[in-house]
């Protein structure tokens, strides 16, 4: 069967052009896409700062997709935030996992935890499907790395979101050991940042080694600061 999947980073719903939180742009943005499975970056929750709302299950209804929201903090006078996915099949069963924080904090950089959302999405068959964001340091990027590579499965599997690292990153190598690029066969590569011009590829998607990939592309599409990120998989 065909599957076709995305990746995108919304900076929580706020437009790109205005500045302003935008769930109209969002949902139109994610319904001409027609993906099955959607995973989300830099999404809120419901929460004491009015600004924070319950964006995941509010997409999710304006695109008839079922949804699952993983918080990996919550933001001092705000609320909740963290990753989701939204999908034409049932969620199955899905689990948070947080990425633990460095030690010592060894650089300079802002610092913030981060989660791995793993979800099993019945299509039929099972599908293992990661939605992450990596952090910003090199330390929170090695755990991040290792975090995933706990939970991905051999088979049946699909990780993908903003890794905000270069493909030559050193903590990508595991992950390529195990799992396919869907953007490695192209000869030429899928700039996802910023949206109005992009020059920066630190969107993914990776697949479980069996999975075929049929295409990968970036529309143009000026909506987050980061343009989603589409692959058509075969399983």
């Amino acid at each position: 069967m065909f599957l076709k999947v995305m990746t995108f980073n919304i900076q929580h719903c706020k437009n790109y052009r205005t500045g302003k939180i935008d769930f109209d742009i969002f949902a139109d943005a994610i319904k001409s896409v027609n993906a099955d499975i959607i995973g989300l970056n830099e999404v809120r929750g419901k929460g004491e700062n009015p600004d924070f709302e319950a964006q995941a299950k509010i997409l999710a209804e304006m695109t008839g997709l079922n949804y699952f929201f993983a918080p990996a903090i919550n933001v001092k006078n705000g609320g909740p935030y963290g990753n989701a996915i939204l999908s034409k099949y049932p969620v199955k069963k899905a689990e948070i996992i947080i990425i633990p924080d460095p030690a010592e904090k060894k650089y300079n950089d802002s610092y913030e935890t981060r989660c791995v959302l793993k979800a099993i999405i019945d299509v039929g068959c099972d599908v293992t499907v990661l939605v992450t964001h990596f952090g910003l340091n090199p330390d929170e990027e090695e755990n991040a790395s290792e975090t995933v590579l706990k939970n991905v499965t051999d088979e049946k599997c699909v990780l993908m979101g903003d890794f905000n690292v270069l493909p030559d990153s050193v903590y990508l190598n595991p992950i390529r050991e195990r799992m396919t690029d869907t953007a490695d066969n192209l000869g030429y590569t899928l700039y996802s940042f910023p949206s109005d011009k992009p020059d920066v590829k630190i969107d993914y998607i990776f697949t479980s080694k069996e999975i075929q990939t049929i295409s990968a592309e970036i529309p143009a599409m000026v909506v987050s600061d980061h343009r989603p990120y589409i692959a058509v998989l075969e399983i």
